[in-house]
């Protein structure tokens, strides 16, 4: 019987070791357990119209992650991250963010470009309560629990630079963007405050996503000859217009272009000579001076390549995964139920400046800058707010309900959809 009982006391002994033991292991691989790689989704267009666009970012975002890897990882554990094309087609997009979200389980996902896209994804996310990053300065009027934002919104991009532009090139402006949600909100926003400032918008028109045809719209820039023209396109329909501009003889020093969508990438794949003297409101440019920017160019160039431009769109999806890092590292799990409360209030010194994610609206305290094209691609810095501006998603001049009642009416007008449908012929 004492033998016996010896043999049960040391089995006992052993198995509250062993206890013991998984108990810790649980600990240093987070509340999951796991010890496996943390997967991310990585969710951007490789090819199609917006390829030109969200292939830096897709790079930028590996390079977070390669940075995050080196240093030891996420909660001790590697971060995976899995690359998914969504072949600028937002059916494509949320199919996707569907297999990441429940096949991958993925932590969260870093993704999108245009709101069309955005748009049409949040309700997977929402669905399931996990996580998108969003890089791309957008047109606001949206504050989802699932999302967090890490571009502009219109409060620290579009209208600043209405004011400057009024201010410093012109008052009368004309508006040319893409088909969608984000032009044609973004417009109703710059003409609600050139009104207010006593302004003029002498014209307007949109070009379908990928569409390279402006002639047309041209031809009544040029007829109209407005001060300045606003452009919210999108993609590589960018290289289209301005080629048509040139074409027709209309260059900056005459009739600068104002864009909301275009950076350095952009800039050096359709031609930095076709371009020069234009301008861009965004909140980075590679040429910022600070000493985070100088360690984030250098070490992405020589990932990259010397000749490989940063842009905003970059900075953010760069320093969205340095923040869901920190989040997760501070929750202790890479379940984003964990981490939801640890999102809120992160804050970095980014490449572009000291950024916050803000609470209440899980968008991103962020400065806002604007730049003029120069000849090697490169933005000269002409303005900047010298300080992080609070984000704002529904501005003020419009009751929340009158700015939810123009998205109703846009998504209604384009039968369910966030971009308008193809004009007979295109």
């Amino acid at each position: 019987m004492r033998r016996g009982y010896y043999a049960g006391a040391l089995l006992f002994a052993i198995a509250g070791g062993l206890a013991a033991w998984s108990a810790i292991q649980g600990l240093s691989t987070g509340r999951s357990g796991a010890s496996g790689p943390i997967r991310v989704g990585v969710l951007h267009s490789r090819t199609g119209t917006m390829a030109v666009s969200e292939q830096p970012v897709i790079d930028a975002t590996l390079y977070a992650i390669e940075e995050l890897n080196r240093a030891g990882g996420v909660l001790g554990r590697p971060v995976q991250a899995i690359v998914v094309d969504g072949r600028s087609d937002w059916a494509v997009f949320a199919a996707e963010a569907e297999r990441l979200v429940t096949g991958d389980r993925v932590s969260a996902v870093f993704g999108c470009w245009t709101s069309a896209c955005r748009k049409t994804v949040k309700p997977v996310f929402e669905r399931h309560d996990s996580v998108l990053f969003y890089p791309v300065q957008y047109e606001g009027l949206e504050a989802s629990p699932n999302i967090v934002y890490t571009g502009a919104a219109p409060n620290q991009q579009i209208i600043p630079a209405i004011k400057w532009t009024l201010d410093n090139l012109g008052r009368r402006l004309f508006l040319v963007g893409s088909d969608y949600v984000f032009p044609r909100t973004a417009h109703k926003i710059i003409a609600a405050q050139v009104t207010a400032l006593q302004g003029e918008i002498v014209g307007e028109a949109y070009m379908p996503l990928g569409g390279q045809d402006f002639s047309a719209i041209v031809e009544t820039i040029g007829r109209l000859r407005p001060d300045v023209v606003f452009n919210t396109i999108n993609g590589d329909s960018n290289r289209g217009f301005h080629q048509a501009l040139r074409a027709a003889g209309i260059v900056p020093a005459d009739i600068p272009v104002m864009s909301f969508s275009l950076a350095e990438a952009e800039v050096r794949a359709f031609g930095p000579q076709m371009m020069a003297g234009d301008y861009a409101a965004r909140n980075y440019f590679q040429t910022v001076e600070t000493p985070e920017n100088r360690a984030f160019v250098s070490g992405f160039k020589a990932r990259f390549g010397a000749d490989y431009p940063t842009t905003a769109p970059m900075e953010a999806a760069y320093y969205g995964v340095k923040l869901w890092a920190r989040a997760v590292e501070e929750a202790g799990s890479p379940d984003f139920r964990d981490f939801r409360a640890t999102i809120k209030g992160q804050s970095m010194a980014a490449p572009g400046g000291t950024v916050t994610i803000d609470p209440a609206t899980q968008h991103t305290w962020k400065t806002v800058r604007i730049g003029r094209i120069r000849p090697d691609g490169n933005f000269e810095i002409v303005w900047d707010s010298q300080r992080p501006v609070r984000p704002v998603p529904f501005p003020t001049f419009l009751p929340r309900s009158e700015w939810l009642a123009f998205l109703d009416g846009l998504y209604r007008g384009w039968h369910g959809n966030w971009a308008a449908p193809p004009r007979e012929g295109e």
